[in-house]
């Protein structure tokens, strides 16, 4: 907290860690405003980690008219592709087609729309296809011989998080993890916000001229903090995933329309491994810690099944994961049906200091959000620079090369004595920040103890001084997914080394910037 003076009025301060928090932060601070970013947990310990890990249009949210959203998704899919393409990368989908459920008509109706929505594209249009040639119908039943494939992409979601939030703070923002938000309230025209650090509970109060609200699951408890009752309200929907062992070869992704006229996604994942969801379960109640229920694992073991030669069994399972989507209540029973749009909402009278609330949204359009974030804020900052953001690289994606595939053949051949499946691994997590990471590094023993799987020492030190990592769930699940490839002790073992150097990284981080 030492780098943040508290006798100094702060422009803009965002509550929330994860993807709109980190987006309306970097957009801020790149327009000149002192901003400071507070965060309870890790960077994208919440929703942002635990969704389907794609960047779409939302294909199905045609069936609900809703078209704006499915043009500004579209057309987001292309600026992400653009600033981030290490992150977010093409990936084709095949929809298995069979009768008795949506005609084939309206999938190729909706196709035909959904490349033509978006203006603009850089990936290849969709197709009807036989499933009975070639590998993409390999994996499926044999009953199914006809479909269809569409393009659209797959992201690391909570990378995406932390290299924007990198941005932020390369951009002059303040960013505090593992500080948390406990009451504001308003005093001449500014906002006075207690926060505490956690690993230590001794409070601060900051002065901020607007106090931004992006906690997402969370955003009614900030607002009742601040002394505001929201005028909107959030629908809290569980949506679960579960990685099991490749059900099948190639590198599409499949899209099965299920019975309930919902659809399930499977994906290829971290090499030897299929991401299967998603689920869609209504929360009662405030927020709190999930996960996958047998229930829903035996939902999606079912639509897989009912497509797949082969499915899985429960004990098939590596890996799962739950979040709490929260999605601006428009009304809809049906929590399949509530809206992905997202809302802006502003108090704040005349001569009063602004709150901004953000309520829904989704990681395809965070970048969209932050920018209408800031439109809404222009008349408290009238000197306010233009946008910036849709042309501005993240971190590490200048990649130097027309694309990863010339990236990751530039650096198997600067560093030809380092594994090449290491080197791809670090490549696609890191982009053309792979120079930083392998510095000084002329064989395998420069990278230091090796923890398992593909995680050495000499990127664990770097999650720990430019990334906010502290923890082994950060590092194995967050900054990587290098926990699918470890086993527990080697986990274990980890963590007893961050234990460690804790210490360590306080002090530096203590330090003023």
């Amino acid at each position: 907290m030492s780098s943040v003076s508290q006798s100094d009025e702060i422009d803009l301060l965002v509550v929330g860690g994860g993807i709109n928090g980190v987006g309306i932060a970097r957009d801020a601070a790149g327009r000149g405003l002192r901003t400071v970013l507070v965060e309870r947990d890790d960077l994208a310990s919440g929703t942002s980690s635990a969704s389907s890990k794609l960047v779409h249009g939302g294909l199905r949210y045609l069936e609900q008219f809703q078209f704006r959203l499915v043009r500004e998704a579209l057309a987001e899919r292309e600026v992400l592709m653009r600033i981030a393409p290490h992150l977010v990368r093409p990936l084709r989908f095949v929809v298995p087609f069979r009768p008795g459920r949506r005609p084939a008509w309206l999938i190729a109706l909706g196709l035909f729309l959904y490349d033509r929505l978006g203006g603009r594209r850089s990936l290849a249009g969709s197709e009807r296809i036989d499933l009975t040639r070639g590998p993409v119908g390999a994996g499926l039943q044999p009953d199914l011989g006809r479909g269809f494939a569409y393009s659209d992409c797959r992201v690391d979601d909570a990378r995406l998080v932390v290299v924007t939030a990198r941005d932020a703070a390369e951009r002059g923002a303040h960013v505090l993890t593992r500080t948390e938000f406990t009451a504001a309230r308003r005093e001449g025209g500014s906002w006075l916000v207690t926060v505490a650090d956690r690993a230590t509970g001794i409070e601060s109060t900051l002065r901020a001229r607007v106090l931004v609200n992006a906690a997402g699951p969370w955003v009614a408890e900030i607002c009742r903090a601040s002394g505001i009752a929201p005028r909107h309200k959030l629908r809290l929907v569980k949506g679960s995933h579960l990685v099991v062992p490749r059900l099948y070869q190639g590198e599409h992704a499949y899209l099965l329309p299920n019975d309930d006229g919902r659809v399930v996604f499977i994906i290829p994942f971290e090499e030897r491994f299929s991401l299967i969801g998603t689920t869609e379960v209504a929360i009662d109640g405030g927020p709190a810690r999930v996960g996958i229920s047998p229930a829903e694992t035996e939902y999606l073991q079912s639509a897989v099944g009912g497509f797949l030669r082969q499915s899985f069994a429960v004990q098939d399972v590596v890996w799962s994961y739950a979040g709490i989507r929260p999605l601006y209540d428009d009304g809809h029973a049906d929590p399949g049906s509530v809206t992905r749009d997202y809302l802006l909402e502003l108090d704040g009278a005349a001569g009063e200091a602004p709150l901004l609330s953000v309520f829904g949204g989704k990681i395809t359009t965070y970048r969209r959000l932050a920018e209408r974030a800031m439109d809404k804020l222009q008349p408290y900052f009238p000197m306010l620079a233009p946008r910036w953001t849709a042309n501005a690289a993240l971190p590490g994606g200048n990649l130097g090369a027309p694309d990863m595939m010339s990236l990751v053949s530039r650096t198997l051949s600067k560093w030809p004595q380092l594994p090449p499946d290491l080197l791809r691994r670090l490549t696609r997590r890191h982009g053309s920040a792979i120079d930083e990471i392998l510095a000084g590094v002329h064989r395998a023993s420069d990278l230091g103890r090796h923890f398992g799987g593909m995680l050495y020492a000499r990127e664990v030190d770097h999650f720990l001084t430019r990334e906010w990592a502290l923890t082994a769930e950060d590092i194995l699940w967050r900054r990587t997914k290098e926990g699918m490839h470890m086993t527990p002790a080697e986990a274990a073992a980890l963590a007893r080394h961050l234990d460690t150097v804790k210490p360590v990284v306080a002090e530096a981080a203590a330090k003023p910037a």
